[in-house]
């Protein structure tokens, strides 16, 4: 394992640092964190002027140390995330880049790469959430197409993506991790509903999607039909190893401001809480060796996150519930206002045990893919 930099990764990190400098005073302001049709338009016109600038392939293009560089700098200098595109950026574009066909990466990575198109997840659904090998969404195929039914939930921004990345059951004869399939479905096809759900925080940017016979080209299939076990381990190993990058950055940024804001209000005199403040800087200083760990893994192995993105997200998951509980503490009565970031920020990490593959889940992954444990029965 290395953890040091080339020459050529810190003149990337140099010159990415430079031109944000340059560029991020120039920025319209940012919309309204409820309004989603705003934060697609500004979101994507991020991704534009990056794409211009030629960093948009950092993504996949690039290997997975300038890929974490750029996250870390991006975070550092404040600049926009990938916001309503992270599924296209992180999740699904990774995984056609890996998985598709010449003809799909030709088709589907450009206009994410623009900005041009924006993705949402259709993964979950109502009986399919930590066992998500258990999906009932049927594909039944009807010539060069497939006519798909059933129903999802928890799809980030479904009510202002243009495709989704799609797992149906196309044997359902087949034990459950077979017979599924990884498919690219058009938000805009004849058939689909889509129901937004509100958060605990009052914001909507997961949805409901009902499937009744939508017509899917075959075309649209990423790897082999009944493969989709397969595929979908690969977009997950993206979305566990390295699309919470950023986040650790911004984790530790926030937990420097926490003990700015302590020392100002009188906090900071709370021995327990200077304690419980810096066990949790050495706790992201962990999670970010971590995350350096997984990276370097990636590049060894070709570019693919392996298990060790479970570890990370199993630890990082409640590292930041926690990081919050000590935000409302600092904060004391002003903890109940909504509209404080940090506030909506606490709301929010109660779903990441949960979202992203449930800690219980992630601690069964440990167990027999690390290590080497029996299944339970």
């Amino acid at each position: 394992m290395d953890l040091s930099y080339t020459a050529q990764e810190e003149d990337f990190r140099a010159r990415l640092r430079d031109w944000l400098a340059d560029v991020l005073p120039e920025l319209p302001e940012r919309p309204d964190p409820l309004d989603w049709p705003g934060r697609r338009a500004y979101d994507t016109g991020w991704q534009r002027t990056l794409y211009d600038a030629g960093y948009a392939d950092v993504h996949w293009e690039a290997s997975p140390t300038l890929r974490m560089i750029f996250l870390e700098e991006s975070e550092r200098a404040g600049a926009p995330y990938v916001g309503a595109n992270f599924v296209g950026l992180l999740h699904a574009g990774p995984t056609i880049a890996a998985e598709g066909t010449p003809e799909q990466r030709a088709r589907w990575l450009e206009p994410i790469l623009r900005g041009d198109e924006v993705w949402c997840q259709g993964f979950s659904e109502p009986d399919a959430g930590s066992d998500l090998a258990a999906l009932r969404t049927r594909a039944r195929r009807d010539g060069d197409h497939y006519v798909v039914s059933g129903s999802k939930v928890w799809t980030s921004h479904a009510e202002v993506a243009d495709w989704c990345e799609l797992l149906v059951r196309t044997d359902p004869e087949a034990p459950k991790h077979r017979g599924i399939s990884w498919l690219a479905l058009p938000m805009d096809a004849p058939g689909i509903t889509v129901r937004p759900l509100r958060t605990l925080a009052g914001s909507t940017e997961f949805a409901e999607v009902f499937l009744d016979e939508v017509r899917v080209p075959v075309a649209n299939r990423v790897g082999a039909e009944d493969d989709g076990w397969r595929v979908t381990m690969v977009t997950l190993s993206f979305e566990r190893g390295t699309a919470f990058v950023g986040e650790v950055v911004a984790c530790r940024r926030v937990l420097g401001e926490l003990a700015r804001e302590a020392r100002a209000n009188g906090r900071w005199d709370d021995a327990v809480l200077r304690r419980r403040l810096g066990r949790l800087g050495a706790e992201f200083q962990a999670l970010w060796r971590l995350t350096q760990w997984n990276v370097s893994e990636a590049q060894r192995t070709g570019g693919v996150p392996g298990v060790g993105g479970s570890v990370f997200k199993l630890r990082y998951s409640h590292a930041r519930q926690e990081l919050y509980d000590a935000a409302a503490e600092v904060l004391g009565d002003a903890a109940l206002d909504l509209e404080s970031p940090w506030t909506r920020e606490r709301l929010s990490s109660l779903s990441y045990t949960i979202a992203a593959g449930t800690s219980q889940i992630q601690r069964n992954i440990v167990a027999e893919r690390i290590l080497g444990l029996p299944k339970g029965r």
